[in-house]
């Protein structure tokens, strides 16, 4: 054992670091544990089948449209592209279903929760998949990236080479709209703003065409018995996370046939250093307060002052006032129960207190499972900057431990759900 060479952790959460170095992940390693993350990650993919088709859609497509009525309206284009890895013509083929949209997503976009009818109804009453959270993510990103300072994808749009771009693009796409170029020229930074945001519509989209197949892979691994426990699931991730990681990050938008590249791919930009660690540091640990759970008032001192102490990801989050409507989170909880597999609703009838708790239920799963994720990101890292796990050398262990401890320090705040997982009965 690596505590037999370097003295124990005397970290507050020393437990979890020990179990970091023996190569376990921050979740328990139980089958109830297992269970539940690999279930959530089957519901999660789904939806997120279509937020990374409609975000490259709205970012390539819909673009400056003035009135995006119908940015939710995905085309069929974008639902029969073929996933990059998933399907026969993937470039590197992780989940061995289909490339275009998942079965059940389609099957959903039919008829909802109600009946069979038009897009129109479906979106007017709600019944759909839950675009904003993908944008609130996506936003997240965009306003958490100049204080991150992670990769180079966020400082490139400040360059004069990606206006450059932007102005090609922007002048292409009103060419026919004199109103909308004169307002160009009136307000150019107001433009180039839009067009930074659409920017982070294609890097999201881009990131989450990637994890889809991985969770749906990770879903059909599991029905075969494939995993043992929960550092399988974790270690699926890290060879995943290092088998894409130099997949290409950038932004295309098609105007009248030609292709415009405000990003293109020959910058090097890559998903692990521009799209995966960002999404992870902003989403899973950052976000933002949601509207109607703290004061924006600076005089109440509700919200921290530096963008760099926000805690109010998944990771941190309170489930339970969280989950209330129009709330990011409860979106995606709500796209998620569509898509439950039969164990996890079987798990949830036994657990709940009825259907009106299974959102909330949903909710903690789903905090266990980004827990999974984040050892994975974390374990990928120091593969990447440090030593092995069982390297011989002390002092090599001990940069891991330093390392690690580092990493737990971040679950030290009150609001960190990292000792609740620890607990069969945090539901």
């Amino acid at each position: 054992m690596i505590t037999t060479k370097i003295p124990p952790s005397t970290h507050p959460h020393a437990d979890v670091i020990h179990r970091l170095e023996a190569g376990g992940s921050m979740l328990p390693d139980t089958p109830e544990n297992l269970m539940q993350i690999i279930g959530i990650y089957k519901a999660y993919a789904v939806p997120m089948d279509f937020y990374w088709r409609d975000l490259l859609y709205i970012a390539e497509q819909v673009f400056l449209e003035p009135f995006r009525f119908f940015k939710y309206f995905i085309s069929d284009e974008y639902l029969e592209r073929q996933n990059h890895y998933a399907g026969d013509q993937a470039d590197l083929r992780i989940w061995r279903g289909t490339g275009s949209a998942h079965p059940e997503l389609l099957e959903f976009m039919k008829k909802g929760e109600t009946f069979k009818s038009s897009k129109l109804f479906h979106h007017l009453f709600h019944d759909r998949i839950n675009m904003e959270f993908a944008e609130a993510c996506m936003r997240a990103m965009l306003w958490h990236g100049r204080d991150m300072g992670l990769g180079k994808f966020d400082a490139y749009l400040d360059s004069d080479e990606y206006k450059a771009n932007a102005d090609r693009a922007i002048k292409a796409y009103f060419k026919k709209n004199p109103v909308m170029l004169g307002l160009y020229k009136l307000f150019p930074d107001m433009f180039l703003e839009q067009v930074r945001e659409l920017s982070y519509y294609a890097n999201l989209g881009l990131f989450w065409e990637v994890m889809a197949p991985v969770f749906f892979e990770m879903s059909d691994i599991y029905d075969e018995g494939g995993f043992k426990g929960v550092p399988d699931a974790m270690d699926f991730l890290v060879n995943g996370i290092f088998a894409i990681a130099g997949r290409p990050i950038y932004h295309h938008v098609y105007i009248d046939g030609e292709c415009f590249e405000i990003i293109p791919k020959s910058k090097g930009f890559t998903w692990l250093y521009e799209a995966a660690l960002p999404y992870v540091e902003a989403v899973f640990y950052r976000t933002a307060p949601f509207r109607g759970t703290k004061s924006y008032n600076a005089q109440a001192h509700e919200v921290p002052d530096a963008q760099k102490d926000f805690h109010y990801g998944i990771l941190y989050a309170d489930v339970f006032p969280v989950g209330t409507a129009g709330i990011p989170p409860t979106l995606l909880m709500d796209d998620m129960y569509h898509f439950l597999p039969q164990y996890l609703k079987d798990y949830y009838k036994e657990h709940c207190r009825g259907e009106d708790d299974e959102l909330i239920q949903l909710g903690i799963t789903f905090q266990r499972s980004m827990y999974n994720v984040t050892s994975a990101v974390i374990q990928a890292l120091r593969t990447a900057l440090l030593y092995p796990l069982d390297d011989p050398n002390p002092k090599h262990l001990q940069k891991n431990r330093e390392f690690f401890e580092a990493q737990m320090d971040r679950f030290l705040r009150p609001e960190a759900r990292l000792r609740d997982i620890q607990n069969a009965e945090y539901r």
